[in-house]
């Protein structure tokens, strides 16, 4: 990708902490209620998300940085300054939990990532905010449904906690991102369509449909409590028939 081992040493080179602008709180997300022991099978899915967030934080914290000294627009280097400073708190959370799983994890942007870099790098004042902009903004667009899968179906508590904390911090990511007014939405793909438009956005399952079958067919109310309204109904129709004929 054309980048030279002088431009590598300087992107791969240790990141200093960022610290968050006065006042502005990094958001670690509540997770009361949810245990981080380490307990439960990990999957092949839950180490490849443990070190995907590792990644994001490897090349986000320099594209942070990179914003703060390189962008002349001050809401630009604050949302770089508060990134930058996010991710050093959940690249925390996310070591804290790979030593726990004993999961190896990356010390180096992967190469995609690298190349974002060097193109920042390579950006003047005048083309770098979008730039930034752009890439962040679309790499926050695509790990969403890789957080929703590994939080619902994860079986460990530690990878799921993880979930929950990671998805907070991209929802701010993403959030900050946009309030640069210069996201070019125009160019974001578009969702797929549904398979089944129209049917609802939850299927039925089989778990679901044997609650049903086990409830008469409507979830939540008894097989008991239908047959007496069935049984109201046919008094009611009886009487009502009654009153009819004695009316003629």
């Amino acid at each position: 990708m054309g980048i030279s081992a002088a431009a590598l040493t300087f992107l791969l080179a240790p990141v200093s902490p960022v610290q968050a602008a006065p006042g502005d709180p990094i958001p670690v997300p509540s997770s009361n209620g949810l245990s981080d022991k380490g307990v439960g099978a990990i999957s092949d899915a839950d180490k490849d998300f443990v070190i995907k967030v590792r990644l994001a934080g490897l090349w986000e914290i320099p594209a942070g940085n990179m914003a703060v000294e390189k962008s002349n627009d001050q809401r630009v280097v604050k949302i770089g300054q508060s990134i930058a400073a996010q991710h050093v708190v959940l690249d925390k959370l996310d070591r804290e939990v790979a030593k726990k799983l004993n999961i190896d994890l990356p010390s180096k942007p992967n190469d995609d990532q690298q190349f974002w870099l060097q193109e920042m790098k390579d950006a003047n004042a005048t083309t770098f905010d979008q730039i930034f902009i752009d890439r962040l903004r679309a790499a926050h667009g695509k790990i969403f449904p890789a957080i929703a899968t590994i939080r619902s179906t994860t079986r460990n508590d530690s990878v799921r906690k993880l979930a929950q904390e990671a998805n907070q911090f991209v929802m701010t990511h993403m959030t900050l991102l946009e309030s640069s007014n210069i996201v070019d939405y125009a160019a974001l793909p578009t969702a797929p369509a549904p398979a089944n438009p129209g049917s609802g956005p939850v299927p039925v399952d089989g778990q679901m449909l044997a609650a049903a079958s086990s409830s008469g067919g409507i979830p939540g109310v008894s097989t008991t409590v239908i047959l007496l309204v069935l049984a109201a109904a046919l008094v009611a129709g009886v009487i009502t028939s009654m009153r009819i004929f004695r009316a003629r």
